[in-house]
């Protein structure tokens, strides 16, 4: 509390950049703070890479000097501290008792906040405290890693460490969120349990609740797991909350609700979902034309749209185009805007330049499952199937249990099948329908493996019923996809030849 107090009270606050200062959580704490107090004046001492956030703040560099008072780079860092402290500090704001800002038509609003209360302490052990205080810390920053929910961070909420709570609906209305999360931590045996619960906060209801046990042996390691397992876990849930209220809630909706339909849209895999999820983005984009998340998420829908259609028509490309450079524009920083920037432009066949912003989104979003498939889409169209597997690998993990699981594993077998390993295509196909069979895209190419393997009453069937599910679908549409998905492909052609002959056996079957 005295060092946060001495941080907003400062005129300038010098933060010295190094290799060991940068994975320093309470050096970035300290540092964000300076920052949004416009009070920072940073350094680099050592070479290294700064934290993302502050990549693009202007840094006096130092790393040379060995203390020469006539040095110019010294000279012109005191010019900048002298600047600072010869001003009027502007302190940042504090959250006491705040009313929560409404969402209105126009602005981003509507995205769902959480704060993380501190943890409990149940075992008693003073070394157990500073464990309960550093999980709040960590998971904190690995749920403002998403884009699902907008975390407050723990100064907020550091007051209510000690006694009993307010009442909840007061509280949450004070700190201006929709959810609250508690916890404990406490030792079983030799295990350290974390115990957690999502409240919502207008009304107390318990949302979720759950316990996650881990060995004691290597805290460290624990740790670090624990805080994994429940942030995964914890974004998995809101998300599915938040899809949920406003499915249920068609009127009054923001934009960025309506990008939310338009992701909880996209469920079937199919050309008609896949076009409502572009309408739900482009009305996003109608109530706020500069939220550039709403942009990168339209941007994808009309390019993936074309490829499921295998259009690649040229007005289509340049509608995406347009969307791609207004997001960068918006937010050429943000993690989401880039991942869903990499995806629309692999969908649309630039994959090299899809790549570089997946791979930019994945730095800034290590936790973001689209930066990871995107990242994959674009190696598979580059031809790095090895590179592309790995990708949808670290997806399926980070989607685990979510609605999107099954677009792993159907990235999986495509990427499997277009490197001619059938087996393996095979069984990622089946998780894949297994998770989702509402979709013509699984059952088709699982037809078409299955046909390979000479399964034929399983081709046929499975064919039927991408038949059903896509029934606009015709011959000549499904060699367009083929040949467009697996160009260059040494499997194209046998594909090609199992698909014409299953059409003719399933013609008129119901």
């Amino acid at each position: 509390e005295v060092t946060e107090a001495a941080l907003r009270g400062a005129k300038a606050v010098v933060v010295l950049w190094s290799p060991r200062s940068v994975v320093s959580r309470w050096v970035r704490a300290e540092a964000t703070i300076a920052d949004r107090c416009k009070t920072l004046v940073p350094v680099t001492i050592e070479a290294c890479e700064r934290p993302i956030m502050f990549e693009l703040t202007q840094t006096a560099e130092l790393s040379h000097w060995m203390g020469d008072a006539g040095d110019k780079a010294w000279l012109a860092f005191l010019d900048d501290v002298r600047r600072f402290v010869g001003r009027e500090a502007v302190a940042a704001p504090v959250i006491l008792a705040s009313e929560p800002s409404p969402a209105i038509p126009g602005e981003r609003g509507g995205a769902p906040s959480l704060a993380v209360l501190p943890f409990t302490n149940r075992s008693g052990l003073a070394e157990d405290e500073v464990f309960a205080f550093g999980m709040v810390e960590d998971v904190i920053e690995a749920l403002s890693q998403g884009v699902n929910v907008r975390v407050l961070s723990s100064s907020a909420t550091a007051r209510f460490g000690t006694g009993a709570l307010p009442d909840l609906a007061a509280l949450g209305k004070q700190l201006g969120v929709r959810y609250l999360l508690e916890g404990n931590v406490r030792r079983v045996a030799a295990d350290l349990r974390v115990s957690v619960q999502l409240v919502e906060a207008a009304s107390g209801e318990i949302l979720w609740t759950q316990k996650f046990d881990q060995p004691l042996a290597e805290l460290a390691a624990l740790q670090e797991e624990l805080v994994s397992d429940v942030a995964n876990t914890l974004k998995t849930q809101v998300y599915r909350l938040e899809i949920g209220r406003v499915l249920r809630k068609p009127d009054d909706l923001t934009a960025w609700e309506f990008v939310t339909r338009a992701v909880a849209t996209y469920r079937h895999a199919s050309p008609a979902s896949v076009a409502e999820a572009r309408d739900e983005a482009a009305r996003a984009v109608a109530i706020a034309p500069d939220y550039g998340l709403a942009h990168a998420v339209l941007a994808q829908n009309i390019s993936i749209l074309s490829w499921m259609l295998a259009t690649r028509d040229a007005d289509e490309q340049q509608n995406v185009l347009k969307h791609v450079e207004r997001a960068l524009a918006l937010d050429p920083d943000d993690g989401a805007v880039l991942a869903y920037v990499g995806s629309a432009l692999s969908y649309i066949g630039q994959h090299e330049v899809g790549l570089r912003y997946a791979e930019r989104a994945i730095q800034r979003s290590p936790q973001f499952g689209l930066a990871h498939l995107a990242s994959g889409m674009a190696c598979e169209g580059l031809g790095r199937t090895a590179e592309a597997l790995a990708h949808y690998e670290d997806y399926r993990q980070i989607e685990s249990q979510s609605h999107m699981e099954y677009i792993a594993w159907y990235s999986i077998g495509r990427a499997h099948l277009r490197g001619r390993d059938w087996h393996a295509a095979d069984a990622a196909f089946a998780q894949s329908i297994a998770l989702n069979d509402n979709s013509p895209l699984m059952p088709c190419l699982g037809a078409l493996i299955a046909s390979h393997f000479g399964r034929a009453d399983d081709a046929r069937a499975m064919l039927a019923r991408s038949r059903r599910l896509g029934p606009s679908a015709t011959l000549v549409d499904w060699e367009r996809r083929l040949n467009l998905w697996y160009a260059g492909s040494p499997v194209l052609d046998e594909l090609l030849t199992h698909l014409r002959a299953l059409w003719v056996e399933t013609e008129g079957r119901p």
